[in-house]
C-alpha cells in the first residue's frame, strides 16, 4: 500500500484551501480535514499538534496519515487517539510488503512497538487481539505481548499466535506469566508434551482443567499420573479427568479410585467401555466405599491405635495410609510415619507442622513410601503451600539424593 503524494505548495488553490482550513478556529473544519484521504501529508503532519483530541483521533484513523505523524500520535496524551492508531496500524500491517514498502514497513513496525508497550491496557489489548492470528506480526512484538502482565493482553497471543514455538512458551512460563493467562497456553492446538509438563508443574487448577479438555494437547502418561496425584484431593479436577479422551485402562482404574460414583458412570459412557470393564471400575468404587465405612465404623478407636494394630500385623502399607488420607485421618498418617521411620511421634508432628515440602518429602522417603504418596501427604496432611510442594522426578522418583534428604531430616535431630 502507498500513500498519495498530495498536492505540493503552490500547485493549486486546493492546497491553499487546505492550509487555511488547518488554521481554522472551527474544530469541525479541522476534524473534517484530518479525516480526508485527499489532505496533503504535510498538512496531516501539521495537525498532529492540534489541541483538539477529535482532530488527532481522525488523524489516527486516516490511513493516509504519514509515518512520521503516526510516530507522534503513538505518544499522544489521549488514550482514544492511541487506541484508534493501534487499530489502524494492525489493519495496515498485512498490506505492507515488497521492496517499495520496506521503509514504510519499518516505520509502521516502530509505531507498533511503541503501542505494544503503551501504558494503557486497552491499547495493548487492541494490538494483541489484532495480531493473535497474524503471520506478519514482528516476533519481538508478539513476545512482548505474550509476556504482558495483564491476562487480557497476554491470553489471545498465548492461545492463538502461530509465531510462538514450544520453546518460546517454555521460556515464557519459566520467566513468569500473567496471572490467569496459563489456561490460554493449555488451550493451544497441538500443544507439545514438554509444554503440557510445564503447565501441570504450575499446579494451577484452571490451567490443568483446560489442558485436560484440550483434545489435541499431548500429555505423557507420567504427567497424567501427576495430575491424578493432585486431582485426588482437588474435586474441580475430577470431571475434566473423566472427560479426557484416550485414557488408558490403568488411568481409568486409578480415577475410579477417587471420583464420585456418578462420574464413574460418566467415565463408562464417555469411553463406551465393555461390560466387563464397567463392572471392574464399579467394584473399585464399591471397595473404596467399604474401606471408608470400615475406617469410620469404630470412632472410639484412634487413628494411632489402628496404625499400631496394622503395623503389628504387618499390614501397614501404602494402601492403608492412602485410605487414611482419603478418610482425612491425620492421626493415623502421623502414627504410620512414626512407626515406619522409627522416629518419635513428637518429631513426626514437628516435621508435618513445618509445612516444608522438602522436609515432608524426606520423611516419607525415610518411611519407605513412594514419591506419589509423599505428594499426597504434602498436600492433604502437611498442607504445604502450593509454591513449596515438591514434585516427583520423571513422574515417580524422589527428586533429591539420599544425602540431601538426610540433611533435611537432620534439622529435627535432638
Amino acid at each position: 500500500m502507498t500513500y498519495p503524494a498530495g498536492k505540493r505548495a503552490g500547485d493549486s488553490a486546493t492546497y491553499e484551501d487546505h492550509k487555511a482550513r488547518a488554521l481554522s478556529t472551527d474544530v469541525a473544519v479541522r476534524t473534517e480535514l484530518a479525516a480526508s484521504e485527499e489532505t496533503e501529508p504535510e498538512i496531516l503532519y501539521y495537525l498532529t499538534d492540534d489541541t483538539s483530541g477529535a482532530v488527532r483521533k481522525e488523524l489516527a484513523i486516516n490511513p493516509c496519515t504519514p509515518s512520521k505523524a503516526n510516530l507522534i500520535l503513538a505518544e499522544d496524551d489521549s488514550d482514544d487517539v492511541r487506541m484508534e492508531l493501534a487499530r489502524k496500524i494492525c489493519r495496515l500491517l498485512p498490506d505492507l510488503s515488497g521492496e517499495q514498502s520496506a521503509l514504510l514497513l519499518d516505520k509502521t513496525i516502530e509505531v507498533l512497538e511503541i503501542l505494544a508497550q503503551d501504558q494503557a491496557t486497552a491499547v495493548r489489548t487492541i494490538i494483541a487481539d489484532a495480531l493473535k492470528d497474524s503471520l506478519d506480526a514482528p516476533k519481538n512484538v508478539v513476545m512482548s505481548l505474550a509476556r504482558d502482565i495483564e491476562e487480557i493482553v497476554a491470553s489471545p497471543i498465548l492461545e492463538y499466535s502461530p509465531l510462538l514455538s514450544d520453546a518460546d512458551l517454555l521460556e515464557i512460563i519459566a520467566g513468569g506469566i500473567a496471572a490467569g493467562a496459563l489456561p490460554a497456553i493449555a488451550r493451544r492446538k497441538n500443544l507439545g508434551e514438554e509444554v503440557s509438563d510445564a503447565v501441570v508443574a504450575q499446579l494451577e487448577v484452571p490451567a490443568i482443567s483446560a489442558l485436560l479438555a484440550n483434545p489435541s494437547a499431548k500429555i505423557r502418561e507420567d504427567t497424567l499420573d501427576e495430575i491424578m496425584d493432585q486431582a485426588e484431593h482437588v474435586v474441580p479436577l475430577h470431571e475434566p479427568l473423566v472427560m479426557r479422551l484416550n485414557l488408558s485402562l490403568r488411568a481409568m482404574r486409578r480415577i475410579a479410585g477417587f471420583v464420585a460414583s456418578s462420574l464413574v458412570e460418566t467415565l463408562v459412557e464417555r469411553h463406551n467401555l465393555p461390560a466387563a470393564t464397567e463392572k471392574e471400575l464399579k467394584n473399585i468404587v464399591r471397595r473404596r466405599i467399604d474401606k471408608t465405612t470400615e475406617l469410620s465404623a469404630n470412632p472410639e478407636e484412634s487413628g494411632k491405635s489402628r496404625a499400631e494394630k496394622l503395623f503389628a500385623a504387618g499390614k501397614l502399607d501404602e494402601e492403608a495410609i492412602a485410605d487414611a488420607i482419603d478418610a482425612k485421618d491425620p492421626d493415623f498418617v502421623a502414627a504410620a510415619l512414626s512407626l515406619l521411620s522409627e522416629y518419635g511421634q513428637k518429631k513426626i508432628e514437628s516435621m508435618l507442622a513445618s509445612r516444608n515440602g522438602k522436609v515432608v518429602t524426606s520423611l516419607c522417603w525415610k518411611a519407605g513410601l513412594s514419591m506419589r504418596l509423599a505428594f499426597k501427604i504434602q498436600t492433604a496432611i502437611a498442607h504445604v503451600a502450593r509454591g513449596d510442594i515438591v514434585n516427583a522426578r520423571n513422574g515417580i522418583e524422589y527428586p533429591f539424593t539420599q544425602k540431601e534428604m538426610d540433611w533435611q531430616l537432620s534439622f529435627f535431630d535432638g
